[in-house]
Order: structure tokens, then sequence, then C-alpha cells
């Protein structure tokens, strides 16, 4: 189970990432762009991915991680049940969805290069 608290914490540990209401919920950007959102209500996350690693973690379970069954899910807005998701399972999904929206430069200071081969 992952709590608003543990969101928060990592969305908000990412560079220049910041918190900021959504209509009814909360939601977490980079550079203005939502890479996630929470639904305090339902105890739902939806992230932002590529069409290829929503598929990859919905892969996972389909009952924890999934489309949102619309056109925002085929472009890759993808639900995940706070309550059920573990933990590594969750970081490594907003990780994701945070490197899917950040600008390439931004998100490069994070994410290995996946060139080096030293």
């Amino acid at each position: 189970m992952v709590t608003i608290d543990t969101l928060r914490q990592l969305a908000l540990s990412f560079p220049e990432a910041t918190e900021e209401p959504h209509f009814e919920k909360i939601s977490f950007r980079v550079k203005k762009k939502i890479f996630a959102t929470y639904d305090d209500k339902l105890k739902r996350a939806c992230i932002k991915l590529s069409e290829i690693d929503q598929d990859v973690f919905s892969a996972a379970d389909k009952t924890i991680i999934y489309p949102l069954d619309n056109k925002w899910g085929k472009q890759g807005w993808t639900l995940i049940e706070m309550e059920k998701v573990h933990n590594d399972l969750f970081a490594d999904a907003l990780t994701t969805a945070y490197y899917e929206m950040a600008p390439k430069k931004l998100a490069e200071k994070l994410r290995p290069n996946k060139d080096d081969n030293s």
C-alpha cells in the first residue's frame, strides 16, 4: 500500500517538481506538465506513461495498474490503485512518468546515460 505522503515525498524529490491543485485532485508537475495526479476519495493515482511503458506496468497486474478506459488512456494516462500497489512497483512507475514528462535535459540529470559503456 502506498499513501499520499509516500507519493508526495517521492514526486517532490524529482528536480523542479511541484504540487498544485487540479480540479478536485492533487497534481504533481514538472515544468507545468502533469506527470501524476491523486484522487483522495478513490485512493487512486493517475500517471502519464508512454504506450510501451503503460503496457509493461499494466502487465504486472491489471487490477492494480491499468489504462484509463477512454481516449486519455490511449494517450498513456494510467491508473494505480494505491491501496493494492507495492511500494517498489509504484516508485518505478512514478519515476517513469516523471521521465516521460520532464524536459530531456532535466530528465538526463537523473537517468543514467544509456550510451555510457564505462
